[in-house]
């Protein structure tokens, strides 16, 4: 891999990773990225550096605080890129991660039960973990 290629993947990497610390989502995929970080060798270790980093991020107040996030971002990034030179495959799942297709907006969601009551609702009424790409066309109030 050159060079520059591999800085990209990893700033890219990175990115996606303190993202990903900070929204909903990370609970759903820590594991997966703590073991394909650590690459068969102590997981645990990795899960747990994973964690400082987001609690660093959070007691921060997430992606409001720039210079964290940036020296976050770069710790990761170094790390990611020592990891693809020395592993090679771990490039393709990285790739994979920065795709849409291993993301958690691309997973089924559990099951949402909604109870709505007192009062009259003339448009609709949306409780979700995910809404995209959706168009409503509300009726007129009567």
């Amino acid at each position: 891999m050159v060079e520059a290629e591999l800085v990209a993947l990893a700033s890219s990497g990175a990115a996606t990773l303190v993202g990903l610390m900070v929204s909903d989502a990370w609970t759903e995929v820590k594991d997966g990225i703590a073991r394909m970080l650590a690459r068969g060798r102590a997981t645990e270790q990795v899960a747990y550096d994973l964690d400082v980093s987001r609690t660093e991020l959070l007691q921060a107040g997430g992606s409001r605080d720039g210079q964290l996030v940036a020296a976050v971002e770069g710790v990761w990034c170094a790390r990611l890129q020592s990891l693809l030179k020395a592993e090679p495959a771990l490039a393709e799942d990285l790739r994979r991660l920065l795709t849409a297709g291993d993301m958690p907006e691309s997973r089924p969601l559990r099951a949402v039960h909604n109870v709505i009551a007192g009062g009259v609702q003339h448009g609709p009424v949306i409780q979700a973990g995910r809404v995209s790409r959706l168009t409503f066309h509300l009726p007129k109030p009567p």
